[in-house]
């Protein structure tokens, strides 16, 4: 008998068992995080190789919203990987891009651009005109009257031409008009009373606006963009802008709904109302400014109130679950209605910055990067990557279909 062989043979079969049990405590010992973050919810493993573009390769394109700065550090792989469309956030906008009125700053834009074109990413322009983020020269004569109606459309000719033409080719679709329709709950107020609505005497800077961005770049598809568009009161007001300007024949191709949402808001009626009224007209949907905070709006006390600090419970599972059912939600939705959809943009890359950080982490709505604020910075965490660059749970309920 070979001893030696039988000993062999035997300090195999009390391994095995061995083996086995280490083996199953190091499964379970392995953090849940790390387990779901390694599969799509309720479907095959991850694909290392690919972005939230490809899981979407067949309904529309996915895009995110940068700045400069984005290009050039940690972000602009994960920008790479994930879109295939991005928006500048703050660098195309009439303040910024067109201070005064023979200086341009091209420099930001083009980087956006160049960055883009090089990298085979589609690229939204946002956007051509605002109330906020202004060109405040635009409104004032050499007397520092304000100028008249005449003159401000023929500056915003001027700077249509010089933006949308200098992008011609590159740029695949514009915001032209943004946030052009009144807020407030009153039904007989349509528009904003803005500087281009005062000047104006009403709103036909918007239907110029159009004109003049179909002339600057015939080939560019054409959005009116605004937020709260699935609110009743201001759908039904941003409906009746719409349907004038489809029957008078405006160059408008589709409705950018910017989709600064909330854990509550909007109900799935209400998404698929604002839908269905859009594309009743023969209009396109691009939902361009995509975020889901987990905070309440910051209320303003009463004048001589008080208020005490409510302490800030930070991304908790409960916020976290509620946050995952919202995006499920919104996707299934988009998803649905494919056909009408033509992009769906994320407003920042990751939670690790936020524009709603500095508003609170909780106002919905305009001026998305709309200037400085002193509010208290509240983290929002409103997106599907983490401030680790990480995609979190909210990620795979997107893809996870």
């Amino acid at each position: 008998m070979n001893f030696s062989a039988v000993n062999k043979k035997a300090n195999r079969v009390f391994l095995l068992p061995a083996i086995a049990i280490i083996v199953l405590s190091l499964v379970q010992c392995t953090p849940k995080h790390q387990v779901a973050s390694s599969f799509k919810a309720g479907t095959t493993a991850d694909d290392p190789n690919k972005g939230l573009k490809d899981y979407y390769k067949s309904y529309f394109p996915i895009g995110v919203a940068v700045n400069t700065a984005a290009l050039h550090g940690p972000d602009s792989a994960l920008i790479v990987k994930e879109f295939n469309s991005v928006t500048a956030e703050n660098d195309m906008k009439m303040g910024p891009i067109h201070p005064s009125e023979n200086v341009y700053n091209w420099k930001n834009a083009d980087d956006i651009v160049d960055f883009a074109t090089s990298h085979h990413i589609k690229i939204r322009g946002h956007n051509l005109c605002w109330h906020n983020q202004e060109a405040a020269w635009m409104f004032k004569g050499a007397d520092g009257e304000p100028v008249t109606k005449e003159l401000l459309l023929k500056r915003l000719k001027d700077h249509i031409f010089a933006v949308a033409g200098r992008y011609k080719g590159k740029i695949y679709a514009w915001d032209v008009v943004n946030e052009a329709v009144d807020d407030s709950n009153d039904t007989t107020q349509i528009y904003r009373k803005s500087n281009w609505y005062n000047i104006c005497n009403g709103p036909d800077f918007i239907e110029a606006a159009f004109r003049y961005a179909h002339e600057a770049d015939p080939q560019a598809k054409l959005y009116y963009n605004d937020y709260n568009s699935e609110h009743p009161v201001k759908r039904e007001k941003i409906y009746k802008l719409l349907k004038k300007l489809v029957e008078d024949h405006v160059p408008i191709d589709g409705v950018g709904m910017q989709a600064h949402w909330k854990l509550n808001e909007p109900s799935p009626g209400e998404l698929r109302k604002a839908l269905d009224e859009v594309t009743s007209l023969g209009l396109k949907v691009q939902f361009t400014e995509l975020d889901i905070t987990i905070r309440l709006p910051q209320l303003n006390p009463a004048p001589g109130a008080t208020t005490t600090p409510v302490p800030d419970p930070g991304y908790t599972p409960e916020l976290e679950a509620k946050q995952i059912a919202q995006y499920k939600m919104a996707f299934d939705i988009f998803r649905q209605y494919k056909k009408f959809i033509t992009n769906v943009t994320f407003w920042n890359v990751s939670d690790r910055y936020s524009w709603l950080d500095q508003r609170g982490g909780g106002l919905m709505g305009g001026a998305a990067a709309g200037g400085n604020t002193t509010r208290m910075v509240k983290k929002a965490y409103p997106l599907l990557f983490d401030e680790n660059r990480q995609r979190k749970k909210a990620y795979w309920s997107v893809v996870g279909f």
